[in-house]
């Protein structure tokens, strides 16, 4: 039976659960963010940064953000929205068998006021994290409950603890054409790719990556979601983040499952995205 607990990580409330296997994954209802996922053998999978705020004042380096209404400045709003800086409510908890779940929910009546002004819509968002054996499972959904069609772009911004950089690769994305971070489109034409510098790509989706650590695989999949973002900051931008360590950079790598341009959900209807993350 899985146990949820209430807890605190850093000065932020939180919410944590213990799989019958042993499984573990922390909540933050600050940004519905996950902040740390172990498998059953008690090895953390997630990076988050020494040098974040946890206290509310600023979104999270680390984890597995929340990205809505928008992607980065894809949008006329706030950078990567407002659903990783605004305050969740736990909905729903529980399981079967082998999986163990926390549910968490965000509408327009949560927002600040100056989030509710921004962005004038009725919605309900709902992240639903799931335990099973060595696997995590994350159902994204965005509902339109308003009257109008709303635009919107989503994305779960993994940081992946690697270990060390240079012992990591993706394989997967062979083929896959992609356009960098000087908008330069071209495909890959390698089997791997590996860290030597900055990444920050922009990948059509493929259903499945795989990730290679020193000391861990990670199969990595997604549903509904349109494209794969791989970032990884390099040592010259990593010195430029106040919120990252300045050798922190080799410690992770985000790939992330988005829909990275806006694009319009009609009244009444429902988008939903599936992420599944084995070890």
């Amino acid at each position: 039976m899985a146990a949820v607990t209430t807890t605190e990580y850093g000065a932020l409330p939180a919410v944590h659960i213990t799989a019958a296997d042993g499984a573990q994954a922390t909540v933050s209802l600050f940004g519905a963010h996950l902040l740390s996922w172990k498998t059953a053998d008690g090895k953390e999978r997630l990076f988050v940064s020494s040098q974040t705020p946890l206290d509310g004042s600023k979104a999270i380096r680390g984890g597995v953000p929340v990205i809505f209404p928008q992607f980065n400045v894809r949008g006329p709003g706030l950078r990567h929205g407002f659903a990783r800086v605004s305050t969740w409510r736990l909905t729903g908890q529980g399981g079967d068998g082998g999986s163990s779940f926390i549910e968490f929910s965000l509408n327009q009546g949560d927002l600040s006021m100056e989030h509710a002004q921004a962005w004038p819509h009725a919605f309900e968002l709902t992240l639903r994290f799931t335990l099973h054996g060595d696997a995590l499972n994350v159902d994204y959904t965005v509902h339109n409950s308003g009257a109008q069609e709303f635009p919107f772009g989503v994305a779960l911004h993994t940081y992946y603890d690697v270990g060390h950089l240079d012992a990591t690769s993706i394989s997967g994305l062979q083929h896959q054409q992609y356009t960098d971070h000087h908008l330069n489109t071209r495909t890959q034409e390698y089997p791997a790719l590996h860290f030597t510098e900055k990444h920050d790509r922009l990948y059509q989706s493929t259903p499945a990556l795989t990730l290679n650590t020193a000391d861990a695989t990670l199969r990595l999949e997604q549903q509904g979601f349109s494209e794969w973002v791989v970032w990884n900051p390099g040592q010259e931008d990593a010195k430029a983040l106040v919120d990252l360590a300045d050798d922190e950079y080799q410690r992770f790598v985000c790939i992330e499952p988005a829909r990275i341009d806006q694009q319009p959900l009609a009244a009444g209807a429902t988008w939903t995205g599936k992420h599944a993350i084995s070890a």
